[in-house]
């Protein structure tokens, strides 16, 4: 991509939103109630981003992954993150006016989670209530979830624009990876779940240290209007 991207896709958890200690206390309630040991906080960094099935096996023993303890703790793990998904959840900072900014140029914005559709709609409406996002897409039955380009390319037919042409903004390998396969523009941001290394070796070709450092790459032709 060499013009000015004329879309962007945000991931959710990570990158518009912090939402790693509720996650995490869900997690962990419900690995206490199998008895079964709790991890730091900073270990779900690793364990989130690919969906509640991935995040169920990542967070249980590898000697307790059987299909009947998998489908109990996700249970548990879904009626606990129901309980907890607001406690602690906050965008980060300078998330709005990043987003308010972007909106006065008439840029289009859409999120594509791994999250569940039903909560990546409740917690785009909690956190960002009557911000105008074009979409929201979430993990759904018959569509691959990330880093599948499908619902990418999806959001790109729905929006009428090349996907050359749309910015995809997230904080891990899964959304790089998104990014690539759909060929759109990966950018990386750094106040997330992941490390450089990680944004860097996927294929990045931006890295943004505050949400404010996206705004340049829009270019004179989007930022000079008006």
């Amino acid at each position: 991509m060499t013009a000015a991207p004329r879309a962007l896709i945000f991931d959710l958890d990570g990158t518009l939103l912090n939402t790693l200690e509720d996650l995490a206390d869900s997690g962990n309630a419900a690995l206490a109630a199998l008895s079964l040991p709790g991890h730091p906080v900073d270990a779900y960094r690793l364990f989130v981003g690919l969906g509640v099935a991935e995040l169920v096996l990542r967070m249980l023993p590898e000697a307790q992954r059987d299909e009947a303890t998998c489908k109990r703790a996700g249970a548990l793990l879904v009626a606990e993150y129901k309980q907890r998904w607001k406690v602690k959840t906050r965008p980060y900072p300078g998330i709005p006016e990043l987003l308010q900014a972007l909106l006065a140029m008439s840029l289009p914005l859409c999120v594509l989670s791994n999250k569940p559709q039903d909560y990546t709609d409740l917690t785009v409406r909690e956190f960002f209530p009557g911000l105008p996002f074009a979409q929201v897409r979430g993990s759904r039955v018959g569509v691959p979830n990330k880093p599948h380009p499908a619902g990418a390319l999806a959001l790109a037919g729905e929006l009428d624009v090349m996907p050359g042409q749309i910015a995809f903004v997230g904080d891990s390998a899964t959304d790089m990876r998104t990014a690539r396969g759909a060929g759109m523009l990966p950018v990386g941001v750094l106040w997330g779940f992941r490390d450089e290394a990680e944004l860097s070796a996927n294929g990045a070709r931006h890295l943004l240290k505050a949400p404010a450092d996206l705004l340049p790459l829009l270019g004179p032709p989007l930022r000079g209007k008006g």
